[in-house]
């Protein structure tokens, strides 16, 4: 018969056992939710830019982005202003804080929207996959930290089929593959550095608005440089309800793909946002076959761009085996400690 004391001891591990999981499943729940948010933003505000951007033929990429950045904050300032959120005005603290994540930011909007508009959707893709690759060379250089043969196989395999899709792209732009190739610096070092900034006391909301109101000067005077702005006001379409509501919806998802992405970022590991934005560039592959319409079907290309989701596929499946071994030895010494106390 178990002594009262016994009995007291195991209902106290049963109810820390219940918090523990309660907390975990509650982690994981975030955490999926956060992944599931950013690639649905991803994906949607790719289709609704594109749409934009081609179908309607506007031609001012740099106001799209200056449109969405000055939604983002102008809600947030409102929202602040009704104290539905709260979080300090700008400072040289807070910008020394969160610098260089503003420019990279900046680049990564602007040269996205750019990529996006002058490449079809399939390609941008397949080229947007070399962020990876920068990744891993960024890890190299700042880290010491070397992928795996088997990964570093994907990424061979991803840049194998971007040169035979990009050899047979009917649809070829010197331009538009720039904008893309730099976009993908811009997003690996924002990869490589938001997940230090975030790491601290900083809400989504505060560097959201933080990174949108540094960019809002620069892409505004960018705008007024290149001549988008007066183009933007010359365009034939403005009495288009079709066109108003994508060009809405697009100024709204920039606040909503920025928010989906820093809570990604935030309650999950950089490999799950690398993965998740591996998916969702494989479903935008195919969606960007119809959106658009400025993909050309080609059977070389065709088979480039299957390769290289393959290899996404892979690099995917690959970084998961390997945080899994990862998180096995590390609970295995955990054991060990634990049995040797």
């Amino acid at each position: 018969m178990a002594s009262p004391a016994n009995e007291t001891v195991e209902g106290a591990n049963t109810t820390t056992s219940a918090k523990v999981s309660k907390e975990l499943w509650t982690k994981i729940t975030k955490q999926v939710g956060a992944s599931f948010f950013f690639g649905v933003a991803s994906i949607l505000i790719m289709t609704v830019n594109k749409t934009v951007l081609t179908t309607y033929n506007f031609r001012s990429f740099q106001v799209v982005g200056l449109g969405q950045i000055v939604t983002i904050v102008v809600l947030l300032r409102v929202l602040k202003m009704l104290k539905l959120l709260s979080f300090p005005d700008l400072s040289w603290d807070q910008l020394k804080r969160i610098f260089p994540l503003p420019i990279f930011y900046f680049f990564n909007l602007v040269l996205g929207l750019g990529g996006t508009q002058k490449t079809n959707l399939p390609m941008f893709t397949v080229l947007r996959r070399f962020t990876l690759i920068f990744v891993s060379v960024g890890q190299i250089c700042m880290f010491n930290k070397y992928e795996t043969a088997q990964v570093n196989f994907s990424l061979i395999l991803m840049i194998l089929g971007a040169f035979v899709a990009a050899y047979r792209d009917l649809t070829f732009d010197l331009m538009g593959y720039t904008y893309v190739t730099f976009n993908n610096v811009a997003t690996a070092a924002n990869n490589l550095f938001a997940k230090k900034k975030l790491s601290g006391d900083m809400g989504n909301a505060e560097l959201m608005y933080y990174n949108s109101l540094v960019a809002l000067v620069p892409a505004l005077v960018l705008a007024v440089a290149t001549g988008e702005l007066r183009t933007a006001y010359e365009y034939p379409n403005w009495t288009s309800v079709g066109f108003l509501v994508n060009f809405f919806l697009s100024c709204i998802m920039g606040a909503v793909l920025m928010y989906s992405m820093t809570l990604c970022q935030q309650l999950t590991s950089a490999l799950t946002y690398t993965v998740v934005g591996s998916i969702k560039n494989v479903v935008i592959t195919y969606i960007g076959m119809y959106v658009g319409g400025d993909y050309v079907f080609e059977l070389y290309n065709f088979i480039g761009i299957h390769v290289s989701v393959v290899a996404s596929l892979l690099y995917t499946y690959f970084k998961f085996r390997e945080e899994d071994a990862a998180r096995k030895e590390k609970e295995l010494k955990s054991r060990s400690t634990a049995v040797q106390a």
